[in-house]
Parts: C-alpha cells; structure tokens; sequence
C-alpha cells in the first residue's frame, strides 16, 4: 500500500507530518517535491526589505519528516484517474491513495505583456529580484514609480515592504507607490473592518490605492488600466511592475483548480488539499486560497486517507468507512504593510505593535509545529526588527 503526497507547500508538509503519525505500518509514505526545500510562504514578502530572513524561511525537507521517503522531481502530469504522476524526467510514479498538494501558480489572465513584464513573488529569487529593481531605483536621484497589480494580500504585502524599504534609504520623497485592485477593495473576501484598516495602512504609508481598476496591458516601462464602473482607461508610468493578481492551478494540472468538496476527495483515492484545488467545506463555503486553510484542511485529508488505507489493508469488508468533513473555521486574518500589520481576531481588528506581535507569532508558531524551533526563534527577531 503506497501513500504519495505530491507537493511540500503548507498542505503537504503538515498532512505528510500527520499521516507519519496515523497510517498503518505496512504502508508506504512518499512526498514529492521539485525544491528540497519547504519555503514558509506568508513571509516570503520580507525578503525584499530584509534578505536576511532567507535563512529563517527556507527548511531542509530531510529535517521535517521520520517516516516518508521524499522524492526531489518535478510533476509533469497527474492522472487522478489512473493514480499515476509523470515526472519531466520521464520516470512514473504510482499511488494506491494520493494527495495533490501541488499549490497554484501565478494567473496572467492572457493579458498583454503582464507574464513578460510583471514580476511575480512566488519564491525567495523573485524576492531578491524586486528587491534588485527596487535598490536600483531609490539608489538613482530621480523621480521613479512603482505598480503593484492585485491588492490581495499579497499584494498589499508587497506595497507595504517596497514603501518601507523607499524610507530606508531615504527615497519616499522621489518613488510613487500605486496599487492597483479590480475590484471595490483591498483585501478583497476579507471582513470590510479589516479591509479599511488595511487600506487605512497603506495610505499611511503613501501608497496609492485605485480600486475597480483592472490591469489591461503592460509594457516594460507602463501599465495600462481601465476603469471598471466607469471605462475610463489610464496609463501609468512603471519603472517596477509587481504582478500579483491571480492564481491558477499547476502546470501539471493543465492550469486547472479543480472543485472537492467536504470529503477532500478529487477522486476515490486522489485527495486535493491547499491552493491546488477551488474547496468548498461542510457549510457549502468557498474556502479561501491561504496557508491557514492548507494547514487547516490537511487534518482531515490525513484522517480521511488513513481510514481509507485501513478499510483497504482489513478487505474492504463492509461499507466504506464514513469520511470526517472539512469545515473551514479561522479565528481571524493578519497582514503585514512594511514595519506595521493589521490583525483580525474575532470581531476585533488591532494595528501596531499588537498586530506585529500577532503576525510575528503565527509565523513561529508553525515552525516551531514542524520541530524547527531555531528558526522559530529567527522569524520572531526578523519580524520585530521589521
């Protein structure tokens, strides 16, 4: 009985630790990844102010688990069907249960010039490279601007790193700082009292914000945009264009996020947690697309696989074992805006330095779940520090 988890993002390290713990003896356990190394994510944003917490952020795959075999290849294909993975070195892996856990990958849109020009922040080389094009600009003596596209969260991280980093080096004078969104909205899907202390954030930092505002075309030195009420189109000069906009699902998977449901289940014995999947969870809710709702979900995939390979291992006697339901529930939503944050707990939205302190512990509070408490105690001196 072989287990896959293809994947080692948020979803795919904590239900990998998990089914460590819950699947039978007899079977095996393997997790794929391209990178031998699991990147924490939601902090990926500061490595454009300060690389320094690279070290902090990025763990050996070999330290997290006792169990799992880890494979270091790239997915080529997935058939959930036939319960077989394609590597782009030819070579096939097969599974008797399996979960995608691939994560999802930038959306263009097919938007003119946007994937050629606009610099997406998957990873930390895509930190260091804005934070390159930044230095160069607030190192020059002249007037330089910046465009965000996509006020998400992580966009909205983004601004807020870029516009610290310009009063670092004693630039904010000279560098214009817009955020663009196409909705009505920074942090679009969030609690309208955390929107508007985010966006409060921002403008405090003078960053500019144009909501309902859609990125059209983009060329190596502007961004075209429209209007979306009232079609009035605009160009903005952009001497960085940050593309932040959308996501798609893996290559492997065609660009496709696929929909599961409470059970997790993309087929009988496919499984699809975090990012790489659209979920909608017990209450008929659509799950957002973040590291908390990856963790979160992995929990009951772990469970679900685990009764599933027992059912399996017994004879399959009897009905299939009933499955344990994903039901999303977040205790709120914090975001970093260059050296503040805005949290959310419950009904109670908090800036400063009790907002900072928030978001430094989520982010040592899942190392430290992963056995890597060392870096645990670095993330808390990079985050205060920030």
């Amino acid at each position: 009985m072989h287990v896959v988890v293809l994947g080692a993002g948020y979803a795919g390290v904590t239900l990998t630790r998990k089914l460590e713990e819950t699947l039978p003896p007899e079977a095996d356990l393997t997790i794929v990844d391209e990178s031998d190394t699991h990147l924490v994510q939601h902090e990926v944003h500061r490595v454009i102010r300060r690389p320094s917490i690279t070290d902090a952020i990025e763990v050996p795959l070999a330290s997290l688990f006792d169990r799992a075999a880890v494979v270091t290849a790239r997915v080529e294909n997935v058939d959930p069907d036939a319960n077989e993975v394609v590597f782009d070195s030819g070579e096939t892996l097969s599974y008797d249960y399996g979960a995608l856990c691939l994560g999802a990958e930038t959306a263009f849109y097919d938007l003119p010039g946007v994937e050629a020009h606009g610099q997406t922040l998957k990873a930390v080389g895509d930190a260091e490279a804005i934070r390159g094009r930044a230095l160069d600009l607030l190192g020059g003596d002249t007037p330089a601007s910046i465009v965000v596209g996509g006020a998400g969260l992580s966009g909205v991280q983004v601004a807020g790193e870029l516009a610290a980093l310009a009063d670092e080096k004693g630039a904010s004078d000279r560098i214009d700082i817009t955020l663009l969104e196409q909705l009505d909205t920074v942090a679009p899907v969030f609690p309208e009292a955390f929107q508007d202390a985010v966006a409060d954030e921002l403008t405090e930092r003078g960053i500019e914000i144009q909501v309902e505002t859609a990125v059209t075309e983009a060329t190596e030195s502007a961004v075209a945009t429209q209007h979306q009420a009232t079609g009035e189109t605009d160009t903005l000069d952009a001497d960085l264009f940050v593309w932040t906009g959308g996501i798609a699902g893996p290559e492997s998977m065609a660009g496709d996020r696929p929909v599961v449901r409470r059970d997790l289940r993309l087929t009988n014995s496919t499984f699809a947690v975090g990012d790489t999947a659209r979920i909608v969870d017990a209450d008929g809710e659509a799950v957002p697309a973040s590291a908390s709702a990856a963790i979160r979900a992995a929990d009951p995939a772990a469970e679900n696989i685990t009764r599933l390979v027992e059912w399996e291992l017994a004879g399959r006697g009897g009905f299939e074992p009933e499955l344990t339901p994903f039901r999303f529930n977040v205790p709120g939503w914090i975001v970093s805006v260059g050296d503040g944050a805005v949290a959310q707990v419950g009904p109670e939205v908090v800036s400063g330095g009790a907002a900072k302190a928030l978001k430094a512990s989520v982010g040592a509070g899942y190392l430290s779940s992963i056995r890597e408490v060392q870096k645990a105690t670095e993330l808390v001196g990079e985050e205060l520090e920030a």
